[in-house]
């Protein structure tokens, strides 16, 4: 283990969140806000404890996978610690470990929240929590890298423990035009929805908020009621850029770069929006009842079916209230997800495209036991490490789950409550279903079931091995 080169990521890690903070600074200095003084204080702190780290280069600047893994699951603990500490200081979320949940909750994209009246934050703690859905959407490795020219070892191995999906690879020779590519994108992508918001009439700091929470599919909104009060204009708007956001970026890089042929031919991609189709013309039909249009019904299966399976999380109904049909797709949603690439969560389309693929091989095998065939995604054959990789990770998933909802269960809720509370946080969704539904919140979870759902949003945005192997003991071991 090479620890010198996991101390100077680190500290970086804290260099840029100081450059973080400076937003919610400046967000309290507009609204002449008090608590913008816990927000500088922080700042300072990561400053200070980011230029120790990285005054001092490290001798060995290589590190492999085990060490990339391991500086991602430190760097996002240690990133939601200094990020929870404004929350406490300002006194908006006193105790530290509500805070803490907020802050993971935030950084992972999930959107679960623990408080019970959002509007009474203030603004720059509204800000920071929005924000931080933005920096965790695409990853900090990946604007690390964008922005800081790392040499020596595999620096995409970061980039592999951060990014969600099967496989991540480059789409361009240096990783760190990769990295940037992606952001610009992210970046460009993100504009243009505050800009389509505002000219919808959204005032400009929630026009901010919910874009960021948009762009990352995270899901902290900065009313009660979530996007429940806006109009139709901006529903639709939001309901688009989910979709979009859920899309793999590669196909994004594949259309700028003008290669149509490919970029429209991703079978992940098509599979994703049949998906969204089919989840939408059920819903729409079996709540048309509810609503006084089928206009109605439509936008509100729309936007729901949107952010569960872009494991975003926003709200314009109490979907709880919904016919059994409805609320049983949307828990299929919350596991599915969006694409590989992209900033949602879930297990991912492509996985499960590679799932129904291998069902279908082994019973052709059984029909046919002399014939060899191999799984095909996009006309190229699925390598057998790949489908390895898919298999453990779908054991992995299932232990870590049927665990969590066991710890959960402590508490004493119902099962609803239980397994969508774990499928929620697990899929970094943010809302589920009963006592964690749309207009509830995780407040009345113990302390150990808080640090336990805390735990599934780091492991289901890492895609559980990065924090797993935390707590491998071999991994400490120096060889």
């Amino acid at each position: 283990m090479n620890y010198s080169i996991i101390r100077y990521i680190l500290g970086w890690v804290l260099n840029f969140e100081a450059c973080f903070l400076t937003l919610p600074c400046m967000t309290a200095l507009i609204y002449k806000e008090r608590e913008g003084f816990a927000f500088l204080a922080v700042l300072v702190l990561c400053l200070v404890f980011g230029m120790l780290l990285t005054s001092r280069k490290p001798k060995n600047d290589t590190f492999y996978t085990k060490e990339g893994f391991v500086t991602v699951s430190l760097s996002w603990i240690v990133m939601s610690i200094m990020g929870a500490l404004p929350f406490v200081l300002s006194g908006d979320i006193p105790s530290f470990t509500d805070a803490l949940f907020e802050t993971i909750s935030g950084f992972t994209t999930t959107g679960a929240s623990i408080l019970t009246d959002v509007e009474a934050l203030a603004r720059c703690s509204l800000f920071w929590r929005s924000f931080t859905h933005w920096i965790g959407g695409m990853g900090v490795f990946v604007f690390l890298l964008a922005v800081l020219p790392m040499t020596g070892g595999s620096t995409m191995n970061l980039m592999r423990a951060e990014s969600p999906g099967p496989s991540v690879g480059k789409l361009v020779p240096k990783i760190r035009q990769t990295a940037m590519l992606l952001y610009g994108i992210y970046f460009f992508m993100t504009v243009v929805e505050i800009i389509l918001l505002i000219a919808g009439g959204m005032p400009v700091f929630d026009s901010l908020t919910h874009a960021f929470g948009t762009a990352g599919t995270g899901g902290f909104g900065v009313r009660n009621t979530s996007i429940g009060g806006y109009s139709d204009y901006l529903i639709n708007v939001i309901t688009v850029f989910m979709i979009l956001f859920g899309v793999n970026f590669n196909v994004y890089y594949l259309i700028f770069a003008k290669k149509w042929k490919k970029a429209f031919s991703c079978e992940e991609v098509r599979w994703y929006l049949i998906i969204i189709a089919a989840a939408v013309g059920v819903i729409t039909v079996n709540i048309r009842g509810m609503y006084e249009s089928v206009g109605q019904a439509l936008k509100h299966a729309a936007f729901q079916v949107a952010s569960i399976i872009t494991t975003t999380g926003f709200s314009t109904t109490d979907f709880d209230l919904w016919p059994q049909l409805s609320r049983t797709i949307l828990v299929l949603l919350m596991f599915i997800g969006a694409c590989a690439g992209s900033t949602g969560g879930g297990i991912k389309v492509s996985r499960v495209v590679i799932l129904v693929k291998t069902i279908k091989k082994e019973l052709d095998s059984f029909v046919h036991p002399r014939s060899v065939k191999k799984i095909h995604v996009e006309g190229r054959p699925i390598e057998h490490e790949t489908l390895r990789s898919v298999n453990v990770f779908m054991i992995a998933y299932l232990v870590v789950f049927s665990v969590s909802v066991l710890l959960v269960t402590l508490d004493g809720f119902d099962l609803v409550t239980n397994f969508t509370a774990v499928a929620a946080t697990f899929n970094n969704i943010g809302p589920g279903l009963s006592k964690v539904g749309p207009t509830m919140n995780f407040s009345e979870f113990s302390g150990l079931s808080k640090y336990v759902l805390m735990f599934d949003m780091l492991a289901g945005r890492l895609e559980i091995f990065p924090v797993l192997l935390c707590f491998y003991p071999s991994t400490w071991r120096k060889f």
